[in-house]
């Protein structure tokens, strides 16, 4: 019997990628739809023939959804999940899981009160070519250099709340920069110190304080150091992370991973051009499967009180002008 799933946010994310990856799920179903703009929840009723709330509490207690998917502006992801916990609906959330490591701490709180499974929607752990990377890693000697780059241009990054650091938690590093986040700490845990510089200047006329574009520095115990280069202003849609070793390097990008020799011919190389796709249904097909015991939460309250503390030793840094080690805010 397939568990039944109810959407609550009808954005880019939830229509690109969540509402696909429920109608390609073989564990879950559709039930209810929930938005609190009338034309977006129209419109996706008409589509999947489901029924739709403007009020998110209604929705839970009316259709009683075995889980939900939380796709929902940063600042109200806290309410719409402790309503949850209160009635023991589970929560598949898009990221970011908080917007500070108090309320990670907070929420991890709530779900273990409420019983619930918390999976934040992360598709890059679903991706087979993410995946393939960390074996990819284990062959280039002692990796010491990482360099990753997350980039696309937006003609209004003042727009809406996404331009406002009050309801956003901040601009590229915690919104679009958490994608790159999670795969380096996927990858190589949590670093030792951290540096950022950021700004909000692409549009010098507008009103918005969330940054636009971000540099991050980063090192580890050791000599494995690197930067990350976030932007929403930046063009052409770029993201890679490429990490160097002293036997050879690792490039990741958008549907393809090599392996690379010192010299930078192809050692071996993995593609999939419509992973993508796919992985949305595998996440969905996967957090169905933490609710029935068969499978380990990978992505849970617990693993993102570190995304929590490196976004916030990004902002902490660049307030002090020095490094800032994220792990004294664990």
């Amino acid at each position: 019997m397939k568990r039944r799933a109810a959407m609550i946010g009808l954005g880019h994310q939830a229509i690109e990628d969540h509402l696909p990856g429920l109608t390609g799920s073989n564990n879950a179903e559709l039930v209810a739809v929930c938005d609190s703009s009338p034309d977006a929840l129209r419109a996706q009723q008409q589509v999947h023939r489901v029924p739709g709330f403007t009020d998110f509490r209604q929705m839970l207690d009316e259709v009683k959804p075995d889980f939900v998917i939380v796709a929902v502006p940063h600042h109200v992801g806290r309410q719409v999940v402790q309503e949850c916990a209160t009635r023991g609906v589970h929560v598949l959330k898009e990221k970011p899981f908080a917007t500070s490591p108090e309320e990670a701490r907070e929420l991890a709180e709530i779900c273990k009160l409420g019983r619930i499974e918390l999976m934040v929607t992360l598709q890059r752990r679903f991706n087979p070519i993410c995946t393939s990377t960390i074996g990819l890693l284990d062959q280039i000697g002692t990796p010491f250099l990482i360099d990753g780059q997350y980039t696309f241009h937006t003609d209004h990054p003042e727009a809406g709340w996404r331009g406002d650091v009050r309801q956003a938690g901040g601009g590229c590093i915690i919104d679009m920069g958490y994608h790159l986040i999670d795969l380096l700490l996927w990858y190589f845990g949590l670093p030792e110190r951290i540096i950022a510089e950021f700004s909000a200047a692409a549009l010098p006329d507008a009103d918005y304080d969330a940054e636009d574009t971000a540099v991050v520095q980063l090192g580890y115990e050791g000599d494995l150091y690197g930067s990350l280069l976030l932007s929403r202003w930046m063009a052409p849609k770029t993201e890679r992370l490429h990490v160097v070793g002293t036997r050879g390097s690792v490039l990741l990008t958008k549907g393809t991973v090599q392996r690379l020799n010192l010299d930078g011919t192809v050692a071996e190389e993995l593609s999939r051009p419509h992973a993508p796709a796919s992985a949305a249904t595998a996440l969905i097909d996967h957090f169905c499967r933490v609710l029935d015991g068969q499978r380990p939460n990978v992505s849970g309250p617990d693993q993102h009180l570190a995304h929590a503390a490196f976004i916030a030793s990004c902002y902490r840094s660049k307030a002090a002008g020095r490094y800032v080690n994220p792990k004294e805010m664990l």
